[in-house]
């Protein structure tokens, strides 16, 4: 008598996962680089019973990898990540890869995110400016001139497809598994004066809220049905009025 309740608990709890993800999405619309966090469900069958019983899981949520818009803002320090390629950057907590090309140069000549994290090269190395010789030219390997002299080129990433992601901050991510320096750079690459934003399609989230909405009704339905019998069981056998 009780399964259906503890069904209908295990979906309001995946919908409620589902619910927050949609928010966060929503959140970050403009936020660039941003990677939109998705979750994938899946039923796990009881057979306690006599008869079996799937229930919903929580769910597990993944950071996706599509590609966002790209704006064009003509600010030489700022760059689209094009293709597979993730930007590397040095946090306090190691290394992360980020969409975010917006960038900025110090006065000792250090090439940082806005947030102040060493943008590296392929080697994992800080890059070094010259903060006397003007804004670099960029080409899409990455590789820095300043005046006619190449000091360096910005490391372009590749993350393994089945690497699991973990957000850090709100545009850069940590991989479980160590990043490539890309190679093949016919699609992938940097583009100077772009930004990348977020992958978030508006329209589809607000479809998803819709469907999440009409699935909690349905399931408080169906939960309050599950009551009023378990209810009814309960004067009957218990020989109430």
């Amino acid at each position: 008598m009780l399964t259906g309740l503890y069904v209908a608990l295990s979906a309001q709890v995946a919908l409620d996962r589902r619910l927050n993800t949609i928010a966060s999405n929503v959140a970050n619309l403009s936020t660039p680089g941003y990677r939109a966090e998705e979750v994938e469900f899946k039923s796990y069958v009881s057979k306690a019973g006599a008869d079996p019983v799937a229930f919903v899981s929580q769910g597990e949520s993944y950071i996706s990898r599509r590609s966002g818009a790209l704006t064009k803002t003509d600010n030489p320090l700022d760059v689209a990540v094009q293709g597979r390629g993730w930007i590397g950057l040095q946090s306090p907590d190691g290394v992360v890869y980020t969409k975010d090309g917006r960038m900025r140069m110090e006065e000792s000549g250090a090439l940082v995110s806005l947030d102040g994290y060493p943008v590296l090269d392929a080697g994992g190395t800080p890059i070094l400016l010259d903060p006397a010789a003007g804004p670099p030219t960029i080409a899409q390997d990455g590789m820095m001139t300043q005046s006619g002299r190449q000091l360096g080129a910005i490391g372009v990433f590749r993350l393994p497809e089945q690497a699991k992601l973990a957000r850090y901050d709100n545009s850069a991510v940590r991989s479980e598994e160590p990043a490539e320096a890309e190679l093949d750079f016919s699609n992938n690459g940097l583009m100077q004066g772009h930004v990348e934003g977020a992958n978030v399609n508006p329209i589809l989230e607000m479809t998803k809220l819709i469907m999440v909405s009409r699935a909690f009704e349905s399931i408080n339905a169906a939960t309050e049905g599950s009551e009023s019998s378990l209810k009814s069981a309960i004067k009957t056998l218990g020989g109430g009025s």
